[in-house]
């Protein structure tokens, strides 16, 4: 059966997603290492826009911060994702122009590309008439990279694995949370190789007392058991983090930590009115390049209402 392509713009907005705690394992055979991981998404977005195309191009054009860092060939993961969406489902003719509007932080370890593919993902679906399924899509982003699936669902998770088998965790309370990019990015490979170097490896264990924790809400207990194994290797590779994490916690940040591979750093705050003086504070810094405060957790891949035709829940929502 061909699918309904309709020209009419398909928009959907993708969150960021920074690591409330980060466990990782020895490098396996496969070149990947083991997870324990969970994940928040936080109110930091992309808007991912599908327009389908009457031949079988991929084109995809980017606006908003650091659009020009943002590739526009097949490196491109939401380049990727629109072009496995329509090989698995048989539709090789399909095409179509994607436009990134970023917000997110290139390089910055949260999950930014990954995003990206998965609001392509949903939009190509939508914009192609082909309503896949959420566990259709799910099943396409773990094909593409660790995030992705936690890219399209949102909320919190506990993540294992490569970080794609997910399971929701519950947490009733908004998280505030200060953001602090640097002036360049940090490569997720070259993070990892100097945490192989480092040799300081344990096993991977879930993080019991954080999802405790995060049942109950306790800003400070939450604090207490927040956690990255990639952040001695991150800060190995750039030094001045560890200025930008102390920093933070004189400023009154109940929590400081390199967001997964870096170098963004995240800070956990009291409240709005702690995050302002944190983000203060930190904006000072030669090394900080803008400071954003978002709360969390908030929905994953979600079709604007102006979006055509209906995602069938393919979209997560926040817990």
């Amino acid at each position: 059966m061909s699918a309904e392509v309709s020209t009419v713009p398909v928009a959907v907005r993708v969150s960021a997603k920074i690591n409330l705690f980060l466990g990782v394992g020895r490098r396996a055979a496969d070149g990947y290492h083991p997870l324990a991981t969970v994940f928040e998404a936080i109110g930091l977005h992309d808007v991912v826009t599908a327009t389908a195309r009457t031949d079988d191009a991929i084109t995809v054009t980017t606006s908003g911060e650091d659009a020009d860092e943002v590739p526009d060939d097949r490196t491109n993961l939401a380049v990727r994702a629109a072009d496995l969406l329509r090989c698995i489902r048989r539709h090789p003719h399909l095409g179509v122009d994607l436009h990134i509007d970023k917000a997110i932080p290139v390089a910055g370890g949260m999950a930014g590309g990954s995003a990206d593919a998965a609001g392509a993902l949903l939009a190509c679906s939508v914009a192609w008439g082909l309503d896949a399924s959420a566990e259709e899509l799910h099943d396409l982003a773990t094909q593409l990279g660790s995030d992705v699936p936690f890219c399209l669902m949102g909320g919190v998770a506990l993540g294992t694995g490569r970080g794609e088998r997910l399971v929701p965790v519950p947490t009733p309370a908004t998280h505030t949370w200060v953001v602090a990019t640097a002036h360049e990015g940090l490569s997720t490979p070259s993070v990892f190789g100097r945490f192989d170097d480092l040799g300081d490896v344990h096993e991977v264990c879930v993080p019991t007392p954080l999802i405790a924790a995060l049942a109950t809400s306790d800003a400070e207990d939450i604090a207490d058991v927040m956690g990255n194994d990639l952040q001695p290797a991150a800060v190995s590779l750039r030094p001045d983090l560890a200025d930008v994490l102390a920093e933070g916690r004189r400023a009154g940040a109940r929590a400081a930590l390199v967001s997964g591979s870096g170098p963004t750093c995240v800070f956990l705050a009291l409240d709005e009115s702690a995050a302002h003086r944190i983000a203060a504070r930190l904006v000072q810094l030669p090394q900080v390049r803008t400071t954003r405060i978002a709360t969390g957790p908030v929905a994953g891949a979600q079709l604007l209402p102006n979006a055509v035709g209906s995602a069938r829940d393919t979209a997560g929502s926040a817990q």
